[in-house]
């Protein structure tokens, strides 16, 4: 198994965790030198947040972990395309790369959207790769939604 399909499992785990407390199915990992230093799912309804998407989260524990605002050697593996808050954060943060599962054509911000990466007033842009696990994450989302509509 390649490394990035491992990280992208541990994504997807977290993503599962995230459905079994009601949240989205979205997972995040970031990864510093080849080993994890932050990983979760969404805690929007857990925290009353609505700024607790995975990808912010992990961030927030990648900076504490490594003391730093900035996570320059950091990649970040996602089961869900990043919406456009998500992607400024990445921006901010540093992120050298992106790799995400699904696309989101209604949400996503970076290659749906306004396509924040491709902004004139992005200040940083990670490299970005998309479509690692994508039929796994978007089951596990279409199943989260479908079940919650049957309610």
């Amino acid at each position: 198994m390649s490394t990035t399909m491992r990280f992208m499992d541990v994504a997807l785990e977290e993503a599962r965790l995230a459905a079994e407390r009601g949240e989205v199915p979205v997972g995040a990992v970031i990864v510093h030198r080849g080993e994890i230093v932050a990983r979760c799912g969404n805690l929007t309804r857990a925290t009353s947040d609505v700024t607790a998407h995975a990808e912010v989260v992990a961030i927030r524990s990648a900076g504490e972990m490594l003391g730093s605002e900035r996570l320059c050697e950091c990649d970040l593996y996602v089961t869900l395309e990043p919406c456009v808050m998500c992607a400024a954060a990445i921006s901010f943060a540093r992120i050298r790369r992106l790799y995400f599962g699904a696309e989101d054509a209604k949400g996503g911000g970076v290659v749906n959207g306004v396509r924040f990466f491709d902004s004139a007033t992005c200040h940083h842009r990670p490299e970005v790769y998309s479509g690692f696990s994508e039929k796994a994450a978007e089951t596990m989302l279409k199943s989260f939604f479908a079940e919650r509509r049957q309610r």
